[in-house]
């Protein structure tokens, strides 16, 4: 058996736990930074925030439907948010796809937070470490504008 991979993207963001938790669950402010792109139009960003509830986040991109399943293992405000994962991009997968795991931890600093966000995957998936560590990262990146340039 093949150890699995397990990446780990960390940032920090000005802005308190509690806002940069609650980012992840509602979806007003997850549609401008969760799967978001600079090429694609969010069609959909529906969240059942709730251990066992699910997300669906579809965003139109230029090679197709990009479709993000989650569903919640643990919510523990503003501490860590622990979720499976599943993307079916662009017509690539299906709604049977494999799940893998992410895990959030979500630190209170001087500056505000600091995330450290860690996603498993089984080691079949290692052709796509780099851009899922990409992906994640410009995710986190995107939440922080969200965060710092909101009144909220």
């Amino acid at each position: 058996m093949t150890d699995p991979i397990v990446l780990t993207v960390t940032r920090e963001i000005a802005a308190p736990p509690e806002r940069v938790f609650d980012a992840w669950l509602d979806p007003a402010t997850a549609r401008h930074f969760l799967f978001a792109t600079p090429d694609g139009a969010m069609e959909r960003c529906d969240i059942d925030a709730r251990v066992g509830g699910r997300a669906l986040i579809t965003e139109r991109r230029p090679q197709g439907l990009a479709e993000h399943h989650l569903q919640y293992e643990e919510i523990d405000r503003p501490r860590r948010l622990v979720f499976l994962f599943r993307a079916c991009l662009a017509g690539v997968g299906g709604e049977e796809g494999q799940w893998t795991r992410v895990s959030m931890e979500i630190a209170a600093i001087d500056a505000g937070s600091r995330i450290t966000l860690t996603h498993q995957m089984d080691a079949e998936w290692a052709d796509y470490e780099e851009q899922t560590r990409h992906g994640w990262t410009m995710i986190l990146d995107s939440l922080a504008h969200v965060m710092e340039n909101d009144d909220g």
